[in-house]
C-alpha cells in the first residue's frame, strides 16, 4: 500500500510538473512567434531603406539637382503605399559632394512627409555646428538599424498631442565610407494595435520594449514611452533586464504583482536584418492560468488513486485472513527454530492445498535436515571424523559447510602430525648444530684430536655404524691427495697410511666433483660392518665433501644399517661445511705458528744487520749534505748568470718554454706574451726561418752541436738590437732531445760602433 501511494504520488507530481513545463514552453514559443511577426514588420521597412541606400550610392555620378529631383520622385510612391510611414528623409554629408569641404560634419537633408493627405517636402542644412547625439552615434556605427521611440511634437493630426514614432535607417556608403543615410519615420500606432491583440490566454498581455528599455507598445496606454525600470523596479535590477534586452537574449522569470498574483513573463528578442540594436517583445501570462489545467489533472489523479487504495485495502483484508492462520503456525515454528530449538515437534501438518502447504513441507524438510546436521556435528565434536552426512540438495550450504569443516579437521589433524615430525627434525638438526659447534670450538688447536672427536660424535649422532675422515694433503703442490685422518669402528690396518688420489674411487670422485654421494644399492662384499658376533653389509653409504666455499679440505664417509633420510643428509652437508671451516682455521693456525717461529729467527738476523745499516745511513746522510751544498752553489751560479745574460729556453719545435726577466725587459714583451710563441717572434727578419741556415741550425741541435753567433733581434716596439748568442741542446738519459737553452749578451753598443 505504501509503494502504491508513493507510485501514485510520484506519477501525479511528475505529470503535473511535465504539464507545467509544457505550458511554460508554450508561453515562450508564443512570445517568439509574436516577436517574429513584429520583426518582419521592421525587416520590411529596413529592406526599403537598405535598397534605397544601395541605389543612391551612385549620387556622385550625377549633378546634385538631378539626383535630388530623382530621389523625390522615388520617395512619393513609398509614402503613398505605406500608410504607417509618416515621413521619408535622407541626409547627405557635405564632404561627399561639395568640393574642398574639409569638415567632418554638416549635411543637407531632403524630407517628405504626409500632412492632411498631402505629401510635402523640405530641403534644409543641418549639423553645421556639429552632429547631434543620436545622428552622430548612427554615423559612427555606419550600420543599419532602428532607433529608440520618440515623440514627434510636430505631427499633430486632429489629436492634440505628440505621436510616438521610431526611425528605421540605413547608411549610404561609398567604398565602405559613410556618406549619408536613408530614414523612414514610422508611427508605432500599427505596432501598438498588433501588440494589444496578443492575448494567448485570459489575463495575459504583451508589450514591446526598445533597445534602451523604453516601452514602445503596451496594452495599457499609460505605460507607453515609460522606462521599463519604472514599471518593474524590482525585477529590472534583479533579472538584469537591461543587459538581456540590449544583447538580444531570451529570458523568462516569475513576477509577483502588488496584489500577490504570480505572472510568468517571457522576453523574446527582435533584431531585423543587420541592425545594430535589438528590441524585445515581452509576454506576461498569469501563472494560475498556466497551472490550472495541471492542478485539475492532479485532483483527478488523486481521486482515482484514493478509490484504488480503498479497493486494495478491501482485497487485502479478505486475502490476509485466509493467509494469517497457517502463517501464524509457521511463524511459531520459525520462532522456536530461531531460538535454537530443534526437535520433531516443530514439524507441521497442513493441507491447505496452496503455496502455504508447500512452505510447510519445505520447512519440515529443513527441520529434518537440521536434526541430521545436529547429530553429525555432535559426532564430529566427539572426534568421529569419519561420520557421513547426506546433503538436502546441491545448494545445501550448511551441509556443505559441515562437510568442509569435517574435511578441514581431518586435514588439520594430518598437518599437525606432519608438523610434529618436521619440528622433531628441526629440533634434531638444531641440537646437532649446537653440539658440533661446541666440539669444533673445543678442538680447534689440534687437527688430529679434532678429526677423531668429530668423526666419533657424528657417527653416533646420526646413528651410523662406522665412518672415516679423509683430509687433503697439499704440502706438495705438484701432487695433492687425500689421506685417512681418523677411523671409527672400522678396520684400522686397512686404512693405515691410506692415500687416495683426486678422482680415485668414490672418495676421490666426491672430492673432485665437490658433490655428496649417497648409495643404497651396495654390492656384496663392497664393505662390511663387523662386531664381535659377526659382520654384515650396510644398507647405505654417504660420502660428503668437506668444502669451504669452493675449496675442498677433505671427505667424510659414513656407513649405516639405517638408510639416512633427506633431512639427515642435509644436516651432514651443513655440518661438513662447519667442519671444513674449522679445519681451515686449524691449518692456518698451524701455519701461522710456523711462520711466527720463522719471523722470530729472521728478526734476530735483522737485528744483527741493523748496526751495519746504521753505519751505511750515516755515510749516506753525509753524501746527501755534500750534494745539497753543490746544488746551492749551482743555483747561485745560475742566478748570477741570469742577472747578466738574456736566457731563453724553447723546445725542438721552436716554442718558447722559459724566458728570464732580463730578456723580457730588453724585448719589451711580458713573460705571458712570449711563453708558447715561436722563438722567431724576436727575429729582426722573420723570413730567416725559411732559409737553409736556419735548417742547418736545427740539424746541428739534433746532432748535439752547440751554436754561437752574433744575432739580430727586434723588440716589441720594432727597435732592433744585437746579441752574442750561445745555444746548447739538452737531451734526456735515452738520448732524446728535450729543449734548447739560449744564453745571450746584449752587444748592440759594440756592433753599432763597428
Amino acid at each position: 500500500m505504501i509503494l502504491y501511494v508513493i507510485a501514485i504520488g510520484y506519477i501525479v507530481t511528475t505529470s503535473r510538473q511535465a504539464m507545467l513545463t509544457d505550458a511554460l514552453e508554450n508561453a515562450r514559443l508564443t512570445a517568439r512567434i509574436s516577436s517574429d511577426k513584429i520583426e518582419k514588420e521592421f525587416e520590411r521597412d529596413l529592406s526599403l531603406t537598405r535598397t534605397l541606400a544601395q541605389a543612391f550610392s551612385i549620387y556622385q555620378e550625377m549633378p546634385p539637382a538631378l539626383w535630388q529631383d530623382l530621389f523625390i520622385r522615388m520617395y512619393k510612391p513609398i509614402l503613398e503605399n505605406n500608410k504607417h510611414v509618416y515621413s521619408i528623409w535622407d541626409s547627405w554629408e557635405l564632404y561627399g559632394f561639395v568640393p574642398k569641404y574639409d569638415k567632418d560634419y554638416g549635411r543637407i537633408c531632403l524630407t517628405l512627409w504626409r500632412e492632411n493627405n498631402e505629401i510635402k517636402k523640405i530641403v534644409d542644412y543641418r549639423s553645421l555646428d556639429g552632429d547631434g547625439e543620436i545622428y552622430k552615434k548612427f554615423k559612427l556605427g555606419n550600420q543599419e538599424g532602428f532607433w529608440d521611440p520618440y515623440l514627434d511634437e510636430g505631427n499633430v493630426e486632429n489629436k492634440g498631442g505628440a505621436l510616438l514614432m521610431t526611425t528605421v535607417a540605413s547608411p549610404i556608403q561609398k567604398n565602405g565610407k559613410y556618406m549619408g543615410l536613408i530614414g523612414l519615420d514610422i508611427s508605432l500606432g500599427s505596432l501598438q494595435k498588433m501588440v494589444s491583440e496578443i492575448e494567448p490566454v485570459e489575463g495575459s498581455y504583451a508589450f514591446l520594449v526598445s533597445a534602451n528599455s523604453l516601452v514602445a507598445a503596451h496594452k495599457e496606454q499609460k505605460f507607453i514611452n515609460v522606462p521599463l525600470g519604472k514599471i518593474f523596479p524590482n525585477e529590472y535590477e534583479k533579472e538584469n533586464l537591461a543587459e538581456v534586452i540590449s544583447e538580444g537574449r531570451e529570458h523568462s522569470f516569475i513576477r509577483v504583482d502588488s496584489l500577490g498574483n504570480e505572472h510568468f513573463i517571457s522576453f523574446a528578442p527582435i533584431k531585423a536584418g543587420n541592425s545594430y540594436s535589438s528590441w524585445s517583445l515581452a509576454l506576461s501570462i498569469p501563472l494560475k492560468v498556466i497551472t490550472e489545467r495541471a492542478d485539475e489533472n492532479l485532483y483527478v489523479s488523486l481521486f482515482v488513486g484514493i478509490i484504488g487504495l480503498l479497493v486494495l485495502m478491501l482485497v487485502l483484508f479478505f486475502v490476509a485472513n485466509n493467509l494469517t492462520r497457517p502463517i501464524r503456525r509457521i511463524t511459531l515454528s520459525l520462532d522456536r527454530l530461531s531460538k535454537g530449538e530443534i526437535s520433531n515437534d516443530l514439524i507441521l501438518k497442513l493441507n491447505s492445498g496452496d503455496e502455504i502447504e508447500t512452505m510447510a513441507k519445505s520447512l519440515n524438510i529443513s527441520i529434518e535436515g537440521l536434526n541430521k546436521k545436529t547429530s553429525f556435528a555432535n559426532s564430529i565434536g566427539q572426534g568421529k571424523l569419519e561420520s557421513k552426512l547426506d546433503l538436502l540438495g546441491d545448494n545445501d550450504i550448511l551441509g556443505k559447510s559441515l562437510l568442509n569443516m569435517s574435511n578441514s579437521l581431518k586435514k588439520a589433524q594430518d598437518e599437525e602430525k606432519l608438523r610434529i615430525i618436521e619440528d622433531n627434525k628441526r629440533t634434531w638438526a638444531n641440537e646437532g648444530f649446537a653440539l658440533f659447534a661446541d666440539i669444533l670450538r673445543q678442538n680447534n688447536d689440534n687437527l688430529e684430536n679434532l678429526a677423531d672427536e668429530v668423526l666419533k660424535k657424528i657417527v653416533k649422532y646420526t646413528k651410523g655404524n662406522q665412518g672415516a675422515l679423509f683430509l687433503l694433503n697439499d704440502d706438495d703442490k705438484r701432487e695433492t691427495y687425500l689421506e685417512a685422518a681418523s677411523i671409527y669402528a672400522g678396520d684400522r690396518k686397512k686404512f693405515l697410511n691410506m692415500k687416495v688420489m683426486m678422482g680415485e674411487g668414490l672418495i676421490g670422485a666426491c672430492a673432485l666433483e665437490r658433490e655428496t654421494i649417497f648409495i643404497t644399492d651396495i654390492p656384496e662384499n663392497f664393505v662390511s660392518i663387523t662386531s664381535g658376533l659377526g659382520e654384515a653389509n650396510p644398507n647405505c653409504i654417504i660420502i660428503v665433501p668437506l668444502k669451504q666455499d669452493e675449496n675442498i679440505l677433505g671427505v667424510l664417509e659414513i656407513a649405516s644399517f639405517k638408510i639416512f633420510e633427506q633431512y639427515e643428509i642435509e644436516f651432514l652437508e651443513k655440518v661438513s661445511e662447519n667442519i671444513a671451516s674449522t679445519i681451515a682455521i686449524v691449518k692456518i693456525n698451524a701455519k701461522t705458528r710456523m711462520l711466527l717461529e720463522q719471523s722470530q729467527q729472521q728478526a734476530e738476523e735483522m737485528q744483527a744487520q741493523e748496526e751495519e745499516m746504521r753505519q751505511n745511513m750515516e755515510e749516506l746522510m753525509a753524501t746527501q749534505e755534500e750534494m745539497a751544498r753543490k746544488e746551492r752553489e749551482i743555483a747561485w751560479t745560475m742566478d748570477a748568470i741570469g742577472g747578466l745574460g738574456l736566457i731563453m729556453e724553447y723546445d725542438f719545435n721552436g716554442a718558447i718554454t722559459y724566458v728570464n726577466k732580463l730578456l723580457c725587459d730588453r724585448s719589451g714583451y711580458s713573460k705571458e706574451e712570449l711563453i708558447g710563441q715561436h722563438h722567431s717572434i724576436l727575429f729582426e727578419n722573420r723570413g730567416l726561418i725559411e732559409t737553409d741556415d736556419y735548417q742547418v741550425f736545427w740539424d746541428n741541435m739534433h746532432k748535439g752541436i752547440p751554436f754561437e753567433s752574433i744575432l739580430y733581434r727586434m723588440t716589441k716596439a720594432k727597435e732592433p738590437f744585437a746579441i752574442k748568442g750561445h745555444c746548447r741542446p739538452v737531451f734526456d738519459d735515452h738520448g732524446s732531445p728535450i729543449k734548447v737553452v739560449e744564453i745571450a749578451f746584449d752587444v748592440t753598443e759594440f756592433t753599432s760602433k763597428s
